[in-house]
């Protein structure tokens, strides 16, 4: 630096040097001291920010959604399991989770059929 222009930037100098070598000065290297500028960094990075929480919690629901999936069909499997074991079907008490299935497999039972809710004839 000279002696006759004490009020040059360091950071004007800096990116000189850097010109000077043929390739550009990093974005990252070498800090502004324009607030402009720095809001709009702060802006960008609080736009991908959001993007990626957005993102982070559609993921979130995604492995939620498939984990109650997963639980269902093995509730479902568990019970198709015990209804087709041969200690449900000698005992239709064995399993109380059972007794809605076992009412419906019984003949007559069902709320549409032709003997439900008619008194039996003699």
């Amino acid at each position: 630096m000279s002696a006759d222009s004490p009020n040059t930037d360091p950071l004007e100098f800096l990116k000189g040097m850097w010109g000077s070598m043929g390739f550009a000065v990093p974005g990252m290297v070498t800090p502004t001291l324009d607030v402009g500028e720095l809001d709009k960094r702060i802006a960008e990075l609080k736009t991908v920010e959001g993007w990626l929480r957005m993102n982070l919690n559609m993921l979130q629901m995604s492995i939620q959604g498939l984990e109650m999936q997963r639980a269902t069909l093995a509730a479902m499997q568990a019970i198709s399991q015990s209804a087709g074991s041969a200690e449900a079907n000698a005992n239709p008490f064995a399993n109380p989770a059972l007794w809605p299935w076992n009412m419906m497999q019984q003949p007559g039972a069902a709320p549409g059929s032709d003997t439900a809710g008619k008194p039996e004839k003699a």
